[in-house]
């Protein structure tokens, strides 16, 4: 695998989905009977997808052997803050009028609202800190542990479509199972890794 023409690939299929949008507000003029509502969607369904995309990688990694799957992650996980943050502004200039006190009334009252801030909150400092520099800062260990902020984001998104549409469809149902299965291996692959050492320190019978 060629990794520039894979990242390019990559950076591309990101792009994309806001392109397209822009394209259809702007040019085309067609973005449904609900603008608003289309806007605030996409984004958000996107956002989501490009995040479990990102925590797809390391189990993808190591059933398939594809390292250079690793160089793309960063770049998933910065996209899905983009898009996740365009997902608030839209929310924040339409339906809040850029009210802060609607936005904060909004958190308490409106559980949907609260999670989906916990899940944008979450991604921020991982946004902040993706670059190589802040790696070489931070340590490879306390960039990790920091990074574990990305199963808050996680959880908190497909909770927040979930709420948001208060019944399940596809879509929820397709977001939840995501983020159990990929939690659910990186579980169970902790428990795999410290049992051998748990073993070793038992005493003998």
């Amino acid at each position: 695998m060629k990794i520039p023409l894979f990242r390019l690939a990559v950076l591309v299929a990101c792009i994309t989905p806001g392109a397209l949008l822009l394209y259809g507000a702007f040019v085309t003029g067609d973005l449904g009977i609900n603008p608003v509502e289309t806007l605030q969607h996409r984004t958000g369904a996107t956002s989501l997808q490009l995040l479990l995309a990102s925590l797809a990688i390391t189990p993808l990694r190591k059933i398939t052997g594809w390292s250079w799957l690793i160089k793309v992650r960063r770049m998933l996980g910065v996209w899905a803050f983009v898009y996740g943050f365009a997902h608030f502004m839209s929310y924040f200039a339409f339906d809040r009028l850029f009210s802060l006190a609607g936005v904060a009334e909004d958190v308490v009252l409106r559980r949907f609202v609260l999670s989906g801030m916990v899940s944008l909150l979450a991604m921020l400092p991982l946004a902040l800190t993706s670059t190589k520099g802040w790696i070489r800062r931070m340590g490879g260990k306390k960039w990790q542990r920091l990074h574990r902020l990305a199963y808050v984001a996680a959880v908190a998104g497909a909770l927040h479509f979930v709420w948001k549409k208060k019944v399940l469809t596809f879509e929820t149902i397709a977001y939840t199972m995501s983020v159990l299965l990929l939690l659910g291996y990186r579980l169970v692959e902790a428990t795999r890794k410290r049992r051998p050492s748990s073993t070793r320190q038992a005493p003998a019978a």
